[in-house]
């Protein structure tokens, strides 16, 4: 049995009201507690995280550039892989992205008129086409099945005056000031991506060097093996999704002409862009083509939903599959999670994000995680 060490006379060697000693045994010392040291590093260490947490805060918006860069640049790493084979990585990355520039350029410079022009027409004919939905046979039955609960000649004409005054508009964007500062912002974020992708793009191989001498050398080729797939099915992934997406608007676009609806390459170019949130950004795109074609024509948003009922049931079951069959298949809960938590957190740019991440976890998971807990079996 151990001798336990004489007590220290209370109050001998500490110092009242901040020390507390422990008695020990022979073979182990005693142990003296500082309370207010305690309480001064734990106070430090919650104002240090509420410091690093507000700087994350910060700095969210940035950290979303960067991902959306790393993101684009893997997804045009393959293409520049396939082009290295025939002349030097220098003059591929130079040609791939000149071509992304071309077409990104070309879509703002084409796109971009269309939308304002047809936009200030849809303005300009909006009181007649809401006269037009108000005298249609489809608002009268309406009318006589509610009773005279709700006024429609009463809420379309409020509608009008709320459309025609920009003022109204202007308040909904949050004033003149705040749409041109988010003109302004989108437009500097674009041109920050460009920029960001080209020296992702440039110097991908050597940020994997890079991070793979912080792996133990003996773990060095399995971590660069898991790091090559997770980036590859990214990148195919993204380059898929926006395959899906081109799709979407570019059938949006004929369909909306043919049928006579309104704005058809605006609600194209929103077909694309919903389309690059999987599984719920068809569908939402979809809601808001159809609700724009109500006030056209009854029949025409039927033909409207008739034909987005379809084609998400092709693009299920026919267009993803072939399409996206290499790269990791995401579950449908997990899509609408990532896309719903991505978005609380960084708007359409962070939705956009979260899905490929979700796509990188379920590849650790499947290549790390499940062989450890199969070896144990």
């Amino acid at each position: 049995m151990f001798k336990k060490k004489p007590q220290t006379p209370e109050g001998a060697a500490l110092q009242p009201g901040s020390d507390l000693e422990i008695a020990g045994h022979d073979t182990v010392p005693a142990v003296r507690i500082n309370a207010f040291r305690i309480g001064l590093v734990g106070a430090l260490g919650v104002l240090l995280a509420i410091l690093i947490g507000g700087i994350i805060t910060q700095l969210s918006t940035v950290l979303i550039y960067i991902g959306v860069a790393l993101f684009l640049a893997l997804g045009l790493d393959p293409l520049v892989s396939w082009l290295e084979k025939k002349m030097k990585r220098w003059l591929a990355i130079v040609i791939v992205f000149a071509v992304v520039i071309l077409v990104f350029g070309g879509l703002l410079f084409a796109v971009i008129p269309l939308i304002v022009d047809q936009a200030s027409n849809f303005i300009d004919q909006f009181p007649q086409i809401l006269k037009d939905f108000t005298n249609s046979d489809f608002v009268a039955g309406v009318q006589s099945q509610l009773g005279g609960i709700i006024d429609i000649d009463k809420a379309v004409q409020g509608a009008t005056d709320f459309v025609q005054d920009p003022n109204n508009l202007l308040a909904v964007g949050g004033g003149l000031l705040a749409v041109g500062t988010g003109i302004a912002s989108g437009a500097t974020g674009a041109v920050i991506v460009l920029i960001l992708t080209l020296y992702f793009l440039a110097s991908l191989r050597s940020m994997k060097r890079v991070t793979y001498r912080f792996v133990p050398a003996n773990k060095r080729p399995a971590f660069a093996s898991l790091t090559d797939d997770v980036t590859g099915a990214v990148g195919r992934y993204v380059v898929g999704q926006i395959g899906l997406a081109a799709i979407n608007g570019i059938l949006s676009l004929i369909f909306l002409s043919i049928i006579g609806a309104p704005l058809p390459a605006l609600f194209a170019f929103v077909a694309f862009l919903a389309s690059l949130i999987p599984l719920v950004g068809t569908l939402s795109g979809s809601i808001i083509i159809v609700l724009v074609c109500l006030f056209a024509s009854p029949l025409t948003a039927l033909v409207a939903a008739i034909y987005y009922i379809i084609y998400m049931q092709v693009e299920a079951y026919f267009l993803s599959p072939r399409i996206m069959n290499r790269a990791v298949s995401v579950p449908g809960a997990i899509v609408v999670i990532a896309a719903v938590a991505g978005g609380t957190l960084g708007s359409v740019l962070g939705a956009l994000v979260a899905i490929p991440i979700a796509a990188s976890g379920i590849i650790i998971i499947q290549k790390v995680v499940f062989p450890k807990q199969d070896a144990k079996l």
